[in-house]
C-alpha cells in the first residue's frame, strides 16, 4: 500500500450515500479540500434516502402553532421543541412558512421558549426558520442524542424557573418533532424513573416525517461501483475506496451491490461461523464506515457485518479522522 501522503497517488473515490446539501455540502468540502496532511479523496454523492411529510403529525404541530399552545403561559401543552433531524426541521420550516403571508413577524410566536437541537447542521437549519426576535436554539454543541438529553436535564429546569419561581414544580412538557424511525434515548433519559419527580421532563414524539429507500438506489449505487471499477483499470497507483453509510436504509442494498450477502441467508457472506474469512470475501481495496453507532451496530446485528470504521463524532471531521486512523494502522501492519 502506498503512502497516505504520496503525492502521486490518484484521488481516492468515497461513495457518500447521501443527498449533498444545498447550497453547499460540507462532506463535499472537506474530502475535496487539498492538504499535504491527507490523502487526496474524490467524493461521489448516491442518494439513499427519500422523505415524506406525515400528514397525521404536521397537522398536529401546525394545529399547535396556530393555537399558541407551545409557550410559556401554564395552559400551553409544551414548553419548548427538539429536533435531532434535518427532516425534522424541513417539517416544522414548512408549517411555519405556510403563514408568512400573515405578514405576522413574531409568528410562529416561539421566541420565549427554549429550542433545542442535536448538532450544528440541524441548527444552522433551524436558524433560517424566520420570527422576529429569532428562535432561541440550544445545544447544538452535544453532537448526539445522549449528550443532548443531559444538556436538557439541566437546562430546560433553569429555563423554566425563569418563568415560574414555583420550586419542586413538575417540569412542562416537551414536544419532539421526529421521523419514523429513531432512537429512543432522549425520552428514555429525561423520563428516567430513578430522577426526582421534578427533574422528569415528560415528552411528546410526534412523527412529521417518513423514510424509505429510493426506488433507484441499488441501480444507482451499482453504476457508481461500475463506473468506479473501469476508472480503476486505467490506474497504476492503489485500487482503494470508501464508501460511507449515514443510515441503516440502504444497507441492504448497499451491501448487496458490493456481493458481501449470502443469497441465501442474507447475512454477510463470511459471517455465521463459515471457515472462509471475511477477507477472503472481500475484495481488499473497499472500505466501509458509517457516521455513527447506530448504523454500525445495525450491520453488525442485522447481517453480521462489521463496518472498517465508526466515526466517533457524526460529523464530516469525525468520518475523515476515523477513515485516516484506519489507513494509518493499515500501513502499519504492510509496513
Amino acid at each position: 500500500m502506498s503512502s497516505p501522503t504520496s503525492s502521486d497517488q490518484q484521488p481516492i473515490p468515497v461513495l457518500l450515500l447521501k443527498t449533498k446539501s444545498s447550497p453547499t455540502d460540507a462532506y463535499e468540502d472537506l474530502f475535496s479540500s487539498q492538504s499535504t496532511s491527507k490523502p487526496s479523496f474524490a467524493p461521489t454523492f448516491v442518494p439513499v434516502l427519500q422523505h415524506r411529510f406525515e400528514d397525521t403529525g404536521v397537522n398536529r404541530l401546525r394545529d399547535l402553532l396556530r393555537r399558541k399552545r407551545i409557550g410559556t403561559s401554564p395552559d400551553c401543552d409544551f414548553g419548548g421543541l427538539i429536533f435531532t433531524s434535518q427532516r425534522a426541521v424541513e417539517a416544522f420550516s414548512h408549517v411555519v412558512r405556510e403563514d408568512e403571508a400573515s405578514k405576522d413577524p413574531s409568528w410562529p410566536h416561539l421566541q420565549h421558549i427554549p429550542i433545542y437541537s442535536v448538532g450544528p447542521a440541524t441548527t444552522r437549519a433551524l436558524s433560517a426558520v424566520p420570527q422576529d426576535p429569532p428562535l432561541q436554539i440550544f445545544g447544538s454543541q452535544t453532537g448526539n442524542g445522549d449528550a443532548l438529553a443531559h444538556f436538557i436535564l439541566d437546562h430546560y429546569a433553569q429555563c423554566s424557573k425563569q418563568h415560574d419561581d414555583k420550586n419542586n414544580q413538575l417540569l412542562p412538557p416537551l414536544l419532539f418533532l421526529v421521523g419514523e424511525q429513531r432512537r429512543d434515548i432522549i425520552p428514555r433519559t429525561l423520563t428516567d424513573p430513578s430522577l426526582p419527580a421534578h427533574r422528569r421532563i415528560p415528552v411528546t414524539e410526534e412523527v412529521v416525517y417518513g423514510t424509505g429507500e429510493m426506488p433507484s438506489f441499488p441501480e444507482d449505487f451499482s453504476s457508481v461501483l461500475n463506473n468506479n471499477n473501469n476508472n480503476n483499470e486505467t490506474r497504476s497507483s492503489s485500487s482503494e475506496r470508501w464508501v460511507v453509510v449515514f443510515s441503516p436504509t440502504g444497507c441492504d442494498s448497499m451491501l448487496r451491490g458490493l456481493g458481501l450477502l449470502d443469497p441465501e441467508t442474507g447475512n454477510f457472506a463470511a459471517a455465521g461461523g463459515t471457515t472462509t474469512s471475511s477477507t477472503t470475501i472481500r475484495d481488499g481495496r473497499t472500505f466501509v464506515a458509517t457516521i455513527g453507532p447506530t448504523t454500525r451496530n445495525y450491520l453488525v446485528h442485522k447481517f453480521g457485518f462489521e463496518p472498517d470504521v465508526c466515526a466517533e463524532t457524526p460529523t464530516p471531521e469525525g468520518v475523515l479522522e476515523g477513515i485516516l486512523a484506519f489507513r494509518k494502522r493499515r500501513l502499519e501492519k504492510t509496513t
